[in-house]
């Protein structure tokens, strides 16, 4: 148990200009982990000390963090099944007090609005077709091509907000919602490019792992065979390896996510979050 007097005790002495005082008090705060945040930010609200309140914001941020990674490091060691909680994990970093509910309320909407419409013994390509109507034309989902690194676009509840996002945060809420629906569409790791693939399960071989067709999330859903997949290759100078062209890992995924945000703070200049973002893709290599 917290003890409130001791809490804010410690909290007093942060603007300590002894260093070695400041440093223990830092190391005794940060121990108590996530359940001193209230009492720091309180702290924070009523503190007249610009340095004490620096001090405040770094120790909240330090701990958040700490959590966050504590969090990727047990989704990842747990088998990295859930894509959406790995995705949220990463979202906390920047958001650290989101409404999770609020983001897996809002996938289901647009779940619900597909499932209303869904004839079942419809073909794969007509299922995809009701989920682009719903998706793009109902909820008005569409790729940000104005603004396309902005970190926000890898961030799923200011997708889920702003409804633009980049082709990963695109094809990651579009997949989340098809496979609630029991529709097997999942993320390929395409270089310089994040697709999903239509997989038919009960006719898997080893020439095309039993892809039926393509999806592109970022342009509306827009279907496309093997051949353009060679095609984008061909155009890229790479060749044609099996892992462009069947489904990734869900751990794939969210490190796909970090290396956009990493490289989105690096063009904005932002060399503290990528440092941290680096920390975190190094609990998942």
């Amino acid at each position: 148990m917290l003890e409130p007097k001791e809490i804010n005790s410690l909290i007093r002495l942060l603007d300590d200009p002894d260093k070695e005082v400041y440093e223990h008090i830092h190391e005794k705060i940060v121990s108590y982990g996530g359940e001193v945040i209230e009492y720091l930010e309180s702290a924070w609200e009523q503190a007249f000390d610009p340095i004490q309140q620096e001090r405040i914001a770094n120790l909240v941020h330090e701990i958040q963090f700490g959590i966050v990674k504590e969090e990727l490091k047990l989704w990842y060691q747990g088998g990295s099944f859930d894509l959406l909680q790995g995705v949220l994990i990463i979202n906390k970093y920047q958001y650290p007090d989101l409404d999770e509910q609020k983001v897996i309320n809002q996938i289901e909407v647009i779940k619900r609005d597909i499932w209303l419409q869904m004839i079942y013994e419809a073909s794969p390509a007509e299922h995809v077709k009701l989920i682009n109507h719903v998706f793009y034309n109902i909820h008005g989902f569409s790729g940000n091509t104005s603004n396309h690194h902005d970190p926000q676009n890898s961030y799923l509840n200011q997708v889920l907000e702003t409804k633009k996002g980049n082709q990963i945060s695109l094809a990651i809420i579009y997949s989340i919602i098809a496979q609630k629906l029991d529709i097997p569409v999942y993320g390929v790791n395409l270089p310089q490019h994040f697709i999903l693939a239509y997989v038919d399960e009960t006719r898997e071989s080893e020439f095309d792992g039993g892809i039926l067709f393509y999806i592109n999330a970022f342009n509306k859903g827009f279907i496309f065979g093997r051949r353009d997949v060679d095609q984008f290759l061909k155009q890229l100078n790479l060749k044609a390896e099996k892992q462009f062209y069947e489904p990734c890992a869900n751990a794939d995924i969210v490190r796909r996510v970090l290396r956009n945000l990493i490289s989105a703070y690096e063009n904005l200049g932002s060399t503290e979050k990528v440092a941290e973002l680096n920390e975190m893709l190094a609990i998942l290599e």
